[in-house]
């Protein structure tokens, strides 16, 4: 109470009513005046002595120290991480465009599918091998024998993405493959939700416009720039390539997602190792041979092939820990920043005309990627609270990575689980 008296409770009226009828009266005069408390307590116009006693500035610390908590909630080390893990991953692809447009502009180098098919090689000689190695229910024979239609699509969805990603760049602008690039994110949404059970917030919906409006400002500004690469020659053939890769890498993330969620973090850069090497290798073989006949090679040229392998190499091998700590659309949202960071490449190796929209786009993105990050995602298949440690303490340099064995299921179990598995075998044989 504001005024110090209690409302008059139970005990207290029976109390009173125990007493002399001489009391009656005080007894009366004492409701009375607890309606008239009350009555003034309930009443907005007239503030209480608490209010006046504590003043604005106590309620002004309190307001500020309810904000700095929910910033707190908000910008945690965890969020701050996967930024730049995410930045790290959009970097990769930023070295791999530049990597392919000096190999097509300074060497007249036309052989995509020949670039990807040597990181696809590196990512056999280091995953695969250690598939290989693996024993138990997760070895890579196991691994084929269970699930190698799934991964035979996904290796095929992510060769074939690729290549007509590539190939767009003949027949449209870079205007629309920036533009119509970005329609990977609402498939995967939609694939997501019916496959995964992933269930997003409004706030998801509104950091996915955020970043789509960042990447429009982008465009914006290489219109303005004149920057406005590519050809013309058919628009609507280029278009069309760049929407059915779009679907197809929407695919191969949801593939992933599924993966690490379900496997282990070895098991998609593995497989696609061995069945994306079996793919391109069969295509380049078909479609590239005079195009790699009239490869003029030197020491420049083998760099750059070596540096694009190695950026799609790195990017492989942390984007199941990005995936596996936040989703495959949070990826691509931060992926959508790659091409700001060619830009910003491109104007010292380029000499492309800055612009500050394009400024305005990075930080649109940045945003957006923030708040879609920081907005709890439901989904009726989680991840495991043991697997989402283990993979936070790979990435804190706390633990190492713990070994993996193989449960009586089947299932992948962490060295801690497998142990108390041990325990628990043991303890219903003596039963």
């Amino acid at each position: 109470m504001h005024f110090g008296l209690g409302a008059v409770n139970d005990s207290a009226l029976g109390a009173i009513k125990c007493r002399s009828v001489a009391k009656v009266s005080l007894e009366t005069l004492f409701l009375g005046l607890s309606a008239l408390l009350l009555h003034h307590r309930m009443t907005p116009e007239e503030p209480g002595p608490t209010d006046a006693e504590n003043g604005d500035g106590e309620r002004d610390v309190l307001g500020n120290r309810c904000w700095i908590q929910k910033l707190r909630e908000v910008f945690t080390w965890r969020l701050l991480k996967t930024t730049a893990m995410g930045q790290m991953l959009s970097a990769m692809i930023c070295g791999s465009a530049i990597c392919s447009q000096y190999l097509a502009t300074d060497f007249h180098v036309n052989a995509p599918m020949l670039q990807n098919f040597i990181y696809y090689v590196l990512l056999f000689l280091t995953y695969s091998t250690i598939l290989a190695c693996r024993k138990g229910n997760r070895n890579i024979l196991q691994i084929l024998k269970t699930g190698w239609w799934r991964y035979g699509l996904i290796a095929l969805a992510d060769v074939e993405a690729n290549y007509m990603l590539v190939k767009a760049y003949q027949y449209t602008t870079l205007t629309s493959i920036q533009l119509l690039d970005c329609f990977v994110i609402p498939v995967l949404m939609v694939l997501s939700w019916f496959i995964l059970k992933t269930r997003y917030r409004a706030m998801h919906y509104v950091a996915v416009v955020i970043c789509l409006l960042g990447v429009g400002a982008m465009v914006g500004a290489d219109v303005l720039s004149g920057r406005d690469q590519g050809s013309s020659s058919d628009i609507l053939l280029g278009d069309g390539l760049v929407l059915v890769s779009a679907v197809m890498y929407a695919v191969t993330n949801l593939g992933q997602e599924y993966s690490v969620r379900q496997g282990s973090l070895l098991d998609f850069p593995g497989m696609m190792g061995l069945l994306g090497t079996l793919i391109s290798g069969i295509q380049c073989a078909a479609l590239e041979q005079k195009d790699i006949a009239a490869i003029r090679w030197n020491w420049k040229i083998g760099l750059l092939f070596a540096a694009y392998a190695l950026c799609l190499f790195l990017l492989y091998s942390l984007m199941p820990l990005v995936i596996m700590l936040t989703s495959a659309t949070t990826v691509n949202l931060s992926l959508l920043t790659s091409d700001i960071f060619s830009f910003f490449f491109g104007v010292f190796l380029f000499h492309y005309t800055f612009s500050g929209l394009y400024m305005v786009s990075f930080v649109a993105i940045l945003v957006g990627f923030v708040m879609f990050n920081a907005t709890t995602l439901a989904s009726t298949a989680p991840v495991s609270p043991a697997k989402r440690d283990e993979v936070q303490g790979v990435i804190d340099g706390a633990v190492p990575c713990p070994e993996v064995k193989d449960g009586p299921d089947g299932q992948v179990l962490s060295q801690d689980q497998a142990g108390a598995a041990e325990q628990e075998v043991m303890r219903s044989t003596k039963i």
